[in-house]
């Protein structure tokens, strides 16, 4: 048989038709392996594990067979419970692949305590950075006559007067009592007096007789 019958025979055509459908089965076979052993297609939603224990994010991560992994703790957040989940990696809602590691960061189990600088004497625009350097907060603040104008005169927490080297909570506010760059009544008083002595009645001298 001739090339060009062969080509127009229907032996020709059964044999290009068995070879696409043996490519086809081997082509969706190898697609149906590549997605099984990649995972392609099956993603886990990250949960929120924010404000849970330690305990309770591996029971919550082993449902979703995903893993976690504790990087540190944080400086203690009062508005997070003690010992709680407060920074992760991924986010929550983001997709990802079975076993998955998340990066987790927990709350510290309280504020440390730190000593208040000294701030007495020193001006408030230097009084704060100093403040917030250390982790404190600036609190109420409040002016009482004396030439040192936006100068820090007393310190106070809770109401109660504190000198630098006490100790309060980390993030606690202080607050600062300034001086509003006015003289104060008693230095007025005594400014008068020095100006204005006092005169001393003269003495008479004895009348002779």
């Amino acid at each position: 048989m001739s090339l060009r019958k062969y080509l127009t025979s229907r032996a020709f055509f059964t044999q290009v038709f068995l070879a696409t459908l043996i490519i086809a089965v081997l082509g969706y076979l190898f697609m149906h392996w590549l997605t099984f052993t990649t995972d392609h297609g099956h993603e886990i939603t990250v949960p929120d594990l924010r404000k849970l224990t330690e305990e309770q994010v591996e029971e919550k991560l082993d449902e979703l067979d995903l893993d976690y992994v504790l990087l540190d703790s944080v400086d203690y957040r009062g508005d997070f419970p003690k010992y709680s989940v407060v920074q992760q990696d991924p986010m929550p809602g983001a997709k990802v692949k079975e076993g998955r590691k998340v990066y987790i960061k927990i709350n510290s189990s309280g504020f440390s305590s730190i000593r208040v600088p000294d701030l007495i004497e020193k001006t408030y625009r230097e009084a704060v950075p100093t403040l917030k350097a250390l982790g404190l907060e600036e609190g109420t603040i409040t002016y009482i006559p004396n030439l040192g104008k936006d100068m820090v005169l007393e310190m106070r927490y809770k109401g109660r007067n504190i000198k630098p080297g006490d100790r309060v909570l980390k993030s606690s506010k202080i607050d600062l009592v300034l001086g509003d760059g006015k003289a104060s009544y008693e230095e007025d008083i005594a400014t008068d007096t020095i100006a204005s002595p006092t005169t001393t009645p003269t003495e008479e001298a004895p009348n002779e007789q």
